[in-house]
């Protein structure tokens, strides 16, 4: 990190900075499977990594003002067995961006927390589910996410849930008690174990 801050702060043109936190990955079964190693390591990629990597570009971001979009998911609004690890990781990236747009007001650098649905990645084969296993009614193309994301930034916005069945989604989700939530989102996942593949 320290070679990409002391590239922006004397090598780079001028002008604003992009930061895009967009690596994390998710582990589908029973905690702690496939094994704690294995979850530990999500946390540091999903969460560990994105403040690092943010805090240490923090004092050229100020400097020359920017953003940082940080990727969480529809995931975050709620708990997700036998993706509790994971969920976890997402709800606190989606906190932790909001709050630190609002600690970054008036420096010139601003926070965007993008919580896409199911996207046309490779997420779920590392997840350890076969593919074509989850249905496509939320999915969309990263290209979609992408230029949302980007309109998001454009507008000034803090947040954004891409595409209009991931807002229904989650507007639900928000005001349903989490532990009736909790139960339900158990039983729409725990169909997936049938189609894990086998670690």
């Amino acid at each position: 990190m320290l070679e990409v801050s002391d590239f922006l702060g004397r090598e780079a043109p001028a002008g604003k900075i992009l930061v895009i936190n967009n690596s994390g990955f998710g582990i589908y079964g029973c905690f702690p499977e496939p094994g704690t190693a294995e979850q530990i390591e999500m946390v540091e990629v999903n969460v560990r990594a994105v403040i690092q990597i943010t805090g240490e570009l923090m004092p050229v971001l100020k400097a020359r003002g920017g953003a940082v979009i940080t990727v969480a998911s529809t995931a975050a609004f709620q708990p997700t067995p036998y993706l509790s690890t994971y969920g976890a990781t997402k709800a606190f990236v989606l906190h932790w961006s909001l709050a630190l747009n609002e600690e970054l007001r008036g420096t010139g650098v601003r926070t965007l927390a993008v919580c896409p649905g199911p996207t046309a990645t490779d997420f779920f084969k590392r997840a350890g589910l076969a593919e074509g296993s989850v249905p496509n009614m939320f999915g969309e193309t990263s290209e979609k996410v992408v230029m949302r994301s980007l309109r998001a930034l454009a507008s000034g916005r803090s947040m954004v849930v891409s595409g209009w069945k991931n807002k229904l989604m989650t507007s639900f989700v928000s005001i349903v008690p989490k532990p009736l939530m909790s139960r339900l989102a158990g039983i729409a996942l725990a169909h997936f174990r049938m189609k894990q593949v086998k670690r």
